[in-house]
């Protein structure tokens, strides 16, 4: 079922099971999730770091900032979390994606220099519908990116 609003839940941990509909934001760990707006079922989550997402708080609605794009997602769904409404973004293509990852690890590697660049991006694994995993650390990405210009 696909979301068109997100009710905003302020919690210390992520819980294990996230429910369709709801951002659980941990300022503790600097982290928001919630289940992906298309309806896929899948989570996604988005770190709250200087070069990641920027959450805002009105008193009554969050807003995530810039856009997400679950580009490594079977849905690749791309939406805008805004006043917690969810607004359906344009896709994108390979080329743009590949520009936002490049764009992203140069200012991870501005901010906090190469060697913590490294660690700030978790080494996380995705997999594909095929069940073959989608290997999406810095240097797999990094790999990802020479190969597929």
């Amino acid at each position: 079922m696909r979301h068109t609003r997100l009710d905003h839940r302020f919690v210390e941990y992520i819980p294990e099971t996230i429910e369709p509909g709801v951002l659980y934001i941990s300022i503790t760990y600097a982290t928001a999730v919630h289940k992906c707006c298309c309806g896929c079922g899948l989570d996604v989550v988005t770190p709250l770091t200087p070069t990641d997402w920027q959450m805002t708080f009105d008193g009554a609605t969050v807003s995530l900032s810039p856009s997400i794009g679950n580009w490594d997602f079977p849905c690749r769904s791309h939406y805008i979390i805004d006043r917690a409404r969810v607004v359906i973004a344009p896709p994108w293509s390979d080329r743009q994606v590949a520009a936002e990852r490049h764009r992203d690890h140069r200012a991870k590697t501005e901010f906090y220099g190469v060697r913590q660049a490294e660690q700030a991006l978790p080494d996380s694994r995705v997999v594909q519908p095929s069940g073959t995993p989608v290997e999406t650390g810095l240097w797999q990405t990094i790999k990802r990116l020479w190969r597929n210009p």
